[in-house]
């Protein structure tokens, strides 16, 4: 564990039980992690990261006989069965969250200081206090998380939360229109306002989430469903991840992608279709 996530300042418990822990560099208070570990026989276990997703198994040496194989197998699928079971009760009780919020939310206030730094609209988008709430479906179109954008830009989302192969839809879906798939709420509310012939984005919220969200829509609405990646370009970021990301998911989903066109003159640090507006606009009216 230490391995994968640098020292840590505890010592797991071998009851053969899941336990949450922080991992580090997560916020403060973060549970995210999770370990179960074995051992009676051959001393075994497995973690992993809720947040990132996979999982690692160990195990103290090889099994001498096929027993002793057969042990470690039940155990490796036991720590599967109840790390689903964890990380389905965390969502369900997320969604119900959620439901909650939204219900009770007013609709977004266009001067929210988030939507005037964008230049986007609030589409439908609802607050709460001086959070914007950008609730986020899965494919089936169930509400499954929400996430929350400050008045100062920090955004998160609800705890425990489903945020793989969950989206927010600005327009609609339809087969016979290109739909666009994006990383955040403010790049897609751009596609749909300043640029022709795009009626419909889904925002996947963040650059993991860019494959998983498009195969699952590739696997919901059959080879019918036209799409096109509309990536961000991190050209200060080592590796580029979002254009890295985006090119990755076009691969697997059998489409194409498409970035920001910079102008000659454009700083180095934009690095999405929002930037870009904001600043060809803020070239326009300097002053606003």
């Amino acid at each position: 564990m230490q391995a994968v996530y640098g020292p840590l300042d505890w010592l797991p418990v071998a009851d053969g039980t899941i336990h949450r822990f922080r991992v580090p560099d997560d916020k403060p208070g973060s549970l995210n992690g999770w370990y179960i570990l074995y051992l009676d026989g051959i001393a075994s276990g497995a973690f992993g990261s809720w947040k990132t997703g996979g999982s690692n198994t160990w195990s103290s040496r090889e099994p001498a006989d096929h027993r002793e194989a057969e042990q470690v197998r039940q155990r490796i699928e036991q720590a599967r069965r109840l790390r689903e079971s964890e990380r389905l009760q965390r969502q369900q009780k997320a969604a119900q969250r959620a439901a909650y919020l939204w219900r009770n939310a007013r609709p977004a206030d266009p001067a929210h200081p988030y939507l005037v730094a964008k230049r986007v609209g609030p589409h439908d988008l609802r607050q709460r206090g001086d959070e914007l709430l950008v609730p986020l479906r899965n494919v089936a179109g169930d509400l499954v998380n929400l996430q929350r954008i400050g008045a100062d830009g920090s955004k998160r989302f609800l705890f425990g939360g489903q945020v793989q192969g969950a989206f927010h839809l600005l327009g609609q879906i339809d087969p016979s229109n290109t739909l666009f798939i994006c990383e955040g709420f403010a790049t897609g509310a751009t596609l749909i306002e300043q640029y022709r012939g795009v009626y419909g984005v889904a925002c996947a919220m963040n650059a993991g989430n860019l494959q998983p969200l498009a195969l699952a829509l590739r696997e919901r609405f059959a080879e019918g469903l036209d799409l096109l990646i509309a990536g961000d370009d991190d050209r200060l970021t080592s590796g580029n991840p979002g254009r890295k990301a985006a090119n990755a998911t076009a691969v697997a989903a059998a489409c194409f992608a498409v970035f920001p066109e910079w102008p000659a003159n454009a700083p180095d640090h934009l690095t999405d279709f929002n930037d870009l507006q904001c600043w060809i606009a803020s070239q326009e009216n300097p002053h606003v």
